[in-house]
């Protein structure tokens, strides 16, 4: 069951071109960013005695999330429209924790062009 902070940052560092960073000077707020474009997929933190993640989503799916799972919030502190906070309070199945960071890590990464693809 994903609840701890290093399981969720050892997650991130699976997927390819990503590194953990602490922008804040405060050991409590983890980011995890692409290499390629310095986007944050994953902002990683403790609050109310839960470690959180925000994941960026689709708005097609955003609503999807919180109405299946209610550890699945408005994200904190980032634009409600595409983010969401995953509580990890062990109420949220792993499959799903992955689904949506995975998610996330799609959505914030470097943007191909027709061309690059071709190649």
């Amino acid at each position: 069951m994903l609840t701890e902070r290093q399981e969720i940052i050892d997650l991130c560092l699976n997927y390819p071109g990503v590194y953990e960073d602490y922008p804040f000077h405060d050991p409590n707020w983890c980011v995890m960013r692409h290499q390629e474009n310095k986007k944050v997929f994953a902002w990683i933190f403790e609050k109310d005695g839960y470690i959180w993640v925000n994941v960026k989503c689709d708005p097609e799916w955003i609503s999807f999330w919180r109405n299946a799972f209610e550890s699945v919030i408005p994200a904190y502190h980032l634009n409600k429209a595409y983010w969401n906070s995953i509580i990890l309070d062990g109420s949220i199945p792993d499959k799903e924790i992955r689904i949506m960071i995975g998610n996330s890590y799609d959505l914030t990464a470097k943007k191909r062009r027709k061309e690059e693809i071709r190649c």
